[in-house]
């Protein structure tokens, strides 16, 4: 039993979700909560981080779903990787060190169709990215003009002094906003005119990404070396996450499609021929033979026919069809004609019935009566409730 659900509330899965779905809910989140896209949202990414660093990893997560974040938290489990070390190595990036010697990563989701994804595709997507200034080769102005910053005493960073109680005080320190925290600035005269003195200038880039054939949801596309680039350091890595949209009559298991079929009673008991358009525009035609009997949620499979494996786009998996019978509306057939239908049919079950039995009325459920008679249950209290009503019936 879990003691609460907290981290799983944040990441909006449930606490039975698996693995995959809770990784799943963190890059979804984890790219929409990121600083770089939304700055407001800090905290709340700090969260999702700590409770997806606790859920994906399964000693944690038994400590955490037996007692709760106070169990983490005397466990020593208090989460030591900072919110950014655990994106950056779920994206693919690196930990502290790396950032040290490397800029930051870029990752962006892509969202793809079912099909672009069947088929392999090309999509070009334009990236606004940080560049060295061509003019002044990522000096910021001119060579040997830099001074000492005159409102940090060239610390590069401001110290305030804040009062917060009788005899109390509080240092806050920030960047200095004059040199952005680097001790030394140039004069305006000085200042490279093309970027601002800032050594680095905005500039649109295209990317073309390449989609293979049976790539799946989560997968990611690096681009080496395509991230904002900052004097001193090897520029970071553009990262595109792929997003699956939903298909209206496919889903994907792994390398299999699944679908449901809709087929009529006739169909089930004496065979079909159905046609199923594929991802590529190819019609395959679906049959039974007459007699071959299809129950209701009976499963079929087409081999070949799912999706086609990660490069081994000759080799796919399977196509996978749940088959849904549809019967008759009631008054179908003449009461006259019941007769006929029976002699074609398997005989019915005799049942023996004796002076000791009661006969009943069998009749339709009314589930708006259900439904309301539920809604109002939960309103009340227990000691007050006389006995449930339940389902009620409609009266013909």
């Amino acid at each position: 039993m879990v003691h609460e659900t907290g981290y799983y509330d944040l990441l909006g899965v449930s606490p039975k979700a698996s693995v995959d779905e809770i990784k799943k809910a963190y890059r979804k989140l984890a790219l929409k909560y990121h600083p770089d896209k939304n700055p407001s949202e800090g905290d709340k990414f700090k969260l999702i981080s700590h409770a997806y660093e606790v859920l994906s990893d399964p000693k944690k997560r038994d400590l955490y779903d037996q007692g709760g974040e106070q169990a983490i938290k005397e466990g020593g489990m208090s989460g030591a990787a900072s919110p950014m070390d655990i994106f950056d190595m779920f994206f693919g990036g690196g930990g502290r060190m790396q950032r040290e010697r490397k800029g930051k990563n870029v990752v962006h989701q892509l969202s793809v169709s079912l099909e672009e994804m069947y088929n392999g595709t090309t999509r070009k997507l334009g990236l606004q990215k940080n560049v060295i200034c061509e003019k002044c080769e990522g000096y910021g102005g001119k060579k040997g003009a830099l001074e000492k910053c005159s409102n940090c005493k060239g610390r590069g960073v401001q110290v305030r002094v804040q009062q917060i109680g009788p005899g109390m005080i509080q240092q806050i320190q920030s960047m200095c906003p004059d040199c952005q925290g680097q001790g030394e600035k140039f004069n305006s005269k000085d200042r490279c005119k093309n970027c601002n003195g800032h050594k680095v200038e905005r500039k649109k880039k295209i990317l073309e990404v390449h989609i293979d054939k049976g790539m799946k949801d989560g997968q990611k596309i690096m681009f080496h070396g395509e991230g904002d680039q900052e004097p001193g350091l090897e520029p970071g890595d553009v990262i595109i996450v792929l997003d699956q949209k939903d298909h209206p009559v496919f889903q994907r298991h792994e390398d299999n499609l699944m679908m449901k079929m809709n087929i009529k009673l006739v169909e089930a008991l004496c065979g079909f021929r159905r046609t199923v358009q594929t991802l590529d525009n190819r019609t395959l035609i679906i049959s039974t033979q007459p007699g071959e009997v299809i129950n209701h949620s009976d499963i079929k499979c087409v081999q070949n026919e799912g999706m086609p494996l990660y490069r081994e786009p000759y080799e796919k998996g399977q196509l996978i069809i749940q088959f849904q019978v549809e019967f008759p509306e009631k008054g179908w057939l003449p009461e006259h004609l019941l007769f006929q239908l029976e002699r074609l049919l398997p005989p019915r079950e005799d049942v023996m019935i004796t002076d000791d039995m009661e006969e009943v009325e069998l009749c339709e459920v009314d589930v708006q009566s259900q439904q309301k008679s539920y809604r109002g249950e939960a309103y009340q209290e227990d000691e007050e409730q006389g006995p449930r009503g339940g389902v009620q019936c409609h009266t013909q």
